[in-house]
């Protein structure tokens, strides 16, 4: 609809200017004055500009034949010329324009060659230039236009994409905290659930305690699950979301878990993303100890040192068979994400380890 009201705009102007110059242009002695032929010539070649869009170089073609008719006629001036400056400057704007270049060029170079003839002068005579001036500045303001159309095109193209890679960078990261909550929080169930079999008669009040650390694990599991789902569902949460979790939780997930905690250095606050990562990096670790190598004891060791965190997560459970998993990919990935690095493999004296470290 946009596009037929403007040709529809484009056809009116250029109507009503070529009647306006038809109407008040000087006769010479040597033309004919404008009649009905004139007026049918000019009216053909704005209506033809209705196809512009389509067939630029066809419109030209026809606009351009008529044009150098109505001269061979001998009608007064360039009264009909509107109309080819709108075909040559479709031309120019066009996303297939060879052939219309083509057309252009014959055209401008006939039209030369005719007035140079009629009027007995140089195709280098001053008084030749206007015409063929103009004619050209209409191609250039298409080849203006269509160079802008093309840029915004590529800003657009690279806003898509960047929001694409935003979309992907967030799916992942969802898709690396709902794998990291839902271990940890099988992992406590497991280890909490055996622990409440095993005492369940000899100590009730121990067994209830295991239990209620199971009911907290999944309460907070079903907190973050929901949110994760929320960004999933409508693109942005309703509420504010809870922070990630951060070292200060380590001592929590180490008692669900079994787990024993060592630190090395003085303990003092991190960047908010840092903490995050090496929270989620321990979890995950830990879960994959419990689930994966059915270990007896694990030891979680934190370093602070003055340029970052040093993160190491030993079991002494069986190494892991098959290629590394998503959870692997997704500890690896926090690590990188924030300029560190992060190995994980046997570890010397049976069992296995990761290893990792965090710039701060």
């Amino acid at each position: 609809m946009r596009r037929w009201t403007i040709d529809a705009g484009v056809v009116a102007v250029s109507g009503a200017l070529t009647w306006l110059r038809l109407t008040s242009t000087a006769v010479a002695p040597d033309d004919r004055g404008a009649d009905a032929v004139a007026y049918v010539l000019c009216a053909a070649m704005v209506l033809a500009l209705s196809a512009r869009g389509r067939w630029p170089a066809v419109v030209l073609s026809v606009v351009g034949g008529l044009f150098l008719l109505y001269h061979v006629l001998r009608y007064p001036g360039g009264a009909p010329a509107v109309p080819v400056w709108v075909a040559l400057y479709s031309v120019a704007v066009a996303p297939r324009r060879r052939v219309g270049l083509a057309v252009a060029a014959l055209f401008i170079a006939l039209d030369a060659q005719g007035r140079t003839a009629v009027a007995g002068v140089g195709v280098l005579d001053a008084t030749l230039d206007s015409s063929t001036v103009v004619f050209v500045a209409a191609l250039l303001l298409g080849e203006v236009v269509r160079g802008r159309r093309a840029r915004l095109a590529l800003l657009a193209a690279e806003r898509d994409r960047a929001a694409e890679r935003q979309l992907a960078d967030e799916r992942l990261r969802i898709a690396r905290e709902l794998h990291d909550v839902t271990a940890h929080t099988l992992a406590v169930v497991g280890v909490q659930a055996s622990v409440a079999r095993d005492v369940l008669d000899d100590d009730p009040a121990q067994a209830r305690a295991a239990l209620d650390a199971v009911r907290r694990a999944s309460r907070e599991a079903m907190v973050e699950l929901r949110a994760a789902v929320g960004v999933l569902r409508d693109g942005l949460p309703a509420q504010p979301q809870p922070l990630a979790p951060g070292l200060d939780r380590l001592p929590l997930l180490a008692a669900e878990t079994g787990a024993v905690l060592v630190c090395d250095g003085e303990p003092r606050a991190l960047p908010r993303a840092v903490e995050a990562a090496a929270y989620r990096i321990v979890q995950e670790a830990v879960a994959n100890a419990i689930r994966h190598a059915r270990a007896g004891r694990i030891e979680i060791g934190l370093g602070y040192r003055p340029d970052g965190l040093s993160l190491t997560v030993r079991d002494d459970g069986r190494n892991p068979a098959g290629p590394p998993g998503n959870g692997l990919r997704g500890m690896t990935e926090r690590a990188v994400g924030l300029g560190g690095w992060l190995r994980a493999g046997p570890s010397d004296g049976g069992g296995f380890e990761v290893q990792g470290w965090l710039p701060r």
